[in-house]
């Protein structure tokens, strides 16, 4: 995270720190900090599930060999993939393995989450699963911010930065019967909404995730 992202972000807490970091910490800083899941899961194809979880535990420095294989079990059981915890990437499903890249970004447990279409490789049964499970960390303060085109999805959430046409909306409460009345031209733009959902941790600057 450069200084610039961290004004832009509301980081003020930490800003001052940021500021004075070399790459090397700033890196270790973001791995502890923000829990990154990619909509082409990025896992290491020479890793197995378990190892791909361990891996930001290692960069970071985060507990004992024996502890980082234990936590990182406990986040593939949290996501239903204890049971393929020793297959390679190639031999998992791409629901599979996006289950595997949420439980590495939930495994140095960080305040602050942000998922690029986190469920759009899940069927309809995981995909409610992970959402229940994504507002179970945001109850426990966490920060979540997700991108979806899924409107059904951002109907569920209390706050609601939707992009279209180049131009930014924020909603909040009512989203849903609004996005309802909506109609867009099948040929017409593509609609990415930015969904945010809001903690005590993005709190202290009231508007931490807020795209300016």
């Amino acid at each position: 995270m450069t200084e610039k992202l961290a004004d832009r972000v509301g980081l003020a807490d930490v800003e001052p720190i940021l500021n004075f970091m070399g790459e090397n910490k700033m890196a270790r800083w973001r791995g502890r900090n923000i829990g990154i899941i990619f909509q082409f899961f990025q896992l290491l194809p020479t890793l197995s599930a378990v190892e791909n979880v361990v891996l930001p535990m290692h960069f970071c420095q985060v507990g004992h060999k024996r502890e980082r294989w234990h936590k990182a079990m406990a986040c593939l059981e949290l996501v239903g993939m204890a049971d393929h915890a020793q297959k390679l990437p190639g031999q998992l499903s791409g629901g599979q393995q996006q289950r595997v890249a949420i439980a590495r970004a939930l495994v140095n447990d960080p305040p602050l989450l942000v998922a690029d279409e986190p469920t759009g490789n899940l069927d309809s049964e995981t995909s409610a699963a992970m959402f229940a499970l994504f507002r179970e960390i945001v109850a426990q303060g966490k920060t979540m911010v997700m991108v979806t085109h899924d409107r059904e999805l951002a109907a569920r959430l209390p706050r609601v930065i939707e992009v279209l046409d180049g131009q930014i909306t924020e909603y909040a409460a009512g989203y849903q019967a609004q996005i309802a009345a909506a109609t867009v031209p099948a040929n017409g733009p593509e609609t990415s909404p930015i969904i945010s959902i809001s903690s005590s941790w993005a709190k202290k600057e009231a508007r931490a995730a807020r795209i300016r």
